[in-house]
């Protein structure tokens, strides 16, 4: 396996929104003026007021009372099965690391511009600061400036990025990124259970997995209603944890034909489940009446927000596909079976546009 990301996809490096927010424009460039898209500001529609993405609190999961926790394991097999999205109390990782995760993730898009251009998108990469999914000169481009980079297993990280971070942000992401994936682990596991799915089945494809993290810079705009922070989609992943870095909020998921916007609560994190873990569980979760959700970000004209996903994925050796424990004669694999670098190379070789890659792995009946 090839020790970067080059090989399973590339995006055009694009200019930094961050420093065209510096300057003071009144007109939004037309190249990230999106008619394509629903008026983003926040105000909640009518009948999203009452939608509150489901809570799951870990602590019950892991409790030694037996009711409790198959209680909390019926919540988060509808709030998967239904949502696709919930939040994460009580997940165990120390407060104090995820504060100077915070912190470092600020000073990082604070660092002077001749820095960042050391850790720039080279073309025909993923990695790096600037946009994935930029695939020709005239697509729009979202209003927002992102750092992506691949943070485990530590083999595979590129030399021009983890290990050129600077000191200590470098120290506490690197065990943050341990405990995010042992985190990703227990979830992935206590999912199997009401599934009824074999774990070896999920230990098979994800211990040792990939792990990328993706830093989030939506700077404010001075027409907000015109842009995109992030485009409409579902994750490519298995499982995405998403930190709130400021207090800005910005995150929606489609719901019922609306948007709604996530609330994040103290010392929580806004768990997707991705698109992988819909071909995994052979379409159980997120596929109902094929209404699998989608979110974005939106951005607004007073202050910048900054967001922070981890997301964990197969490991890239393997073969994925429908887990052979969940296939049965009156439930035949949805889906094909297919490398799992495969995936990554066709799906990062794509515009983002909302759930057209997983259709691609759909078995056509």
């Amino acid at each position: 396996m090839d020790a970067n990301l080059t090989k399973l996809g590339g995006s055009l490096p694009v200019p930094s929104v961050q420093e065209l927010a510096k300057e003071v424009i009144t007109e939004v460039p037309p190249r990230y003026v999106r008619p394509d898209q629903d008026h983003p500001f926040m105000h909640a529609e009518l009948g999203t007021s009452l939608l509150q993405v489901p809570v799951i609190d870990l602590s019950k999961l892991s409790s030694s009372n037996e009711d409790l926790m198959e209680s909390e394991l019926e919540n988060l097999h509808v709030a998967c099965r239904d949502w696709g999205f919930f939040q994460l109390i009580n997940h165990g990782v120390r407060c104090s690391l995820v504060e100077e995760v915070k912190l470092g993730i600020q000073e990082f898009f604070e660092l002077p511009m001749e820095e960042k251009r050391k850790l720039w998108q080279e073309e025909g990469d993923v990695e790096g600061f600037g946009q994935t999914f930029v695939v020709s000169e005239e697509q729009k481009l979202d209003w927002g400036d992102r750092f992506f980079m691949v943070s485990l297993p530590r083999h595979l990280r590129n030399p021009r990025f983890f290990p050129m971070l600077p000191s200590p942000f470098r120290d506490d992401l690197d065990e943050y990124s341990s405990k995010l994936r042992d985190l990703a682990m227990k979830m992935l596991l206590l999912m199997a259970k009401p599934l009824k799915m074999d774990p070896k089945d999920m230990i098979e494809l994800f211990d040792g997995g990939m792990q990328t993290l993706r830093m989030n810079y939506y700077p404010p705009c001075p027409r907000p209603e015109l842009v995109i922070g992030l485009t409409p989609h579902s994750d490519g992943s298995a499982l995405t944890f998403l930190l709130q870095v400021n207090e800005m909020e910005g995150l929606q998921i489609r719901k019922e034909g609306k948007w709604v916007a996530i609330k994040p609560l103290p010392n929580a994190f806004v768990v997707n489940v991705g698109d992988l873990l819909e071909i995994v569980t052979n379409g159980t979760y997120r596929s109902i009446e094929y209404r699998s959700i989608e979110h974005r970000a939106t951005v607004n004209s007073l202050k910048e927000r900054l967001s922070f996903a981890t997301f964990y994925t197969p490991k890239m050796e393997g073969e994925m596909g429908p887990a052979p424990s969940l296939i049965t004669p009156n439930k035949p694999a949805l889906f094909r079976r297919i490398g799992v670098a495969d995936y990554f190379k066709g799906r990062l070789s794509r515009e983002l546009r909302g759930k057209s890659y997983i259709d691609v792995m759909r078995i056509q009946v």
